[in-house]
């Protein structure tokens, strides 16, 4: 707890982002709270006390701009069948005012909505026929595959099955818009939580596909850069370091059939 907030807890108080924060803000809390507490409005007899300050700019984290780069591409190319694998769960639900999706999840729950479709199994083995899906999604979930953090099986070659899957139930002409974990350095596994992949890693998992748009997301920042630019800044030698890659790639029928041929 940060030094701020420690002392404020003593008096029942709270400050989010405590750097920002300004004492006249505090300062005029007390001031307001003891007057509602002498004369508590006429709805609300009970005034507790309960600071909170969240002014400022608005938080943004790199998820949200995950969820922006799929939706901008979702946006674009209006696909009828949707099979979503894995994504932030907020993300789905946004999905669910628009479409009607298919969701895969290694744990078992039940659909939130008459136009959600769950399939509980695991990524790498989909009961689903070849090219059933317009578009695949996949947020942030293909570095967890395979590695037990959620209760799937381990099997440390499980986010290469469930790539190929993701390949395979796509229709000609169908995108697979998806995110994961990317540094500029050495591959890391860390066990079990995530791996966090290398470009070359990612270009080997999404071949045969062609790529409509790919973008590196640096975290702590709100501006993509490009895959040339990315690879091209100095290597991260620490090893909790990690970015976040976004690509939309397209199903061309012909390019699978000859790799896979």
């Amino acid at each position: 707890m940060h030094i701020v907030n420690r002392i404020l807890s003593l008096v029942g108080a709270k400050v989010n982002r405590a750097e920002k924060i300004d004492w006249r803000v505090h300062q005029q809390y007390r001031s307001v709270l003891q007057g509602l507490r002498r004369h508590p409005p006429a709805r609300f007899p009970t005034v507790l006390r309960y600071f909170e300050h969240d002014a400022g700019d608005h938080p943004e984290s790199y998820a949200d701009w995950e969820c922006s780069f799929c939706a901008s591409h979702i946006r674009r190319v209006q696909p009828g069948r949707i099979l979503d694998i894995g994504s932030y769960r907020g993300f789905i639900l946004g999905l669910l005012g628009h479409y009607s999706v298919t969701t895969v999840d290694v744990r078992d729950r039940a659909p939130v909505a008459g136009n959600e479709t769950v399939i509980t199994c695991d990524a790498k083995k989909l009961a689903i026929p070849d090219g059933e899906f317009d578009a695949v999604t996949s947020l942030c979930a293909l570095e967890h595959f395979g590695l037990g953090r959620y209760g799937d099986e381990l099997d440390l070659g499980a986010d290469r099955q469930a790539f190929s899957e993701m390949i395979r139930v796509l229709a000609p002409g169908g995108r697979l818009i998806f995110t994961t974990m990317i540094r500029n350095g050495e591959p890391i596994l860390a066990f079990n939580a995530h791996r966090v992949y290398t470009y070359d890693l990612i270009a080997a998992l999404v071949s045969p596909l062609v790529c409509e748009e790919e973008q590196i997301l640096c975290r702590g920042g709100s501006e993509f850069r490009s895959v040339e630019e990315y690879l091209g800044s100095p290597s991260q030698s620490d090893s909790s370091s990690w970015d976040v890659y976004c690509g939309c790639w397209v199903k061309d029928q012909a390019e699978v059939d000859s790799t896979f041929r």
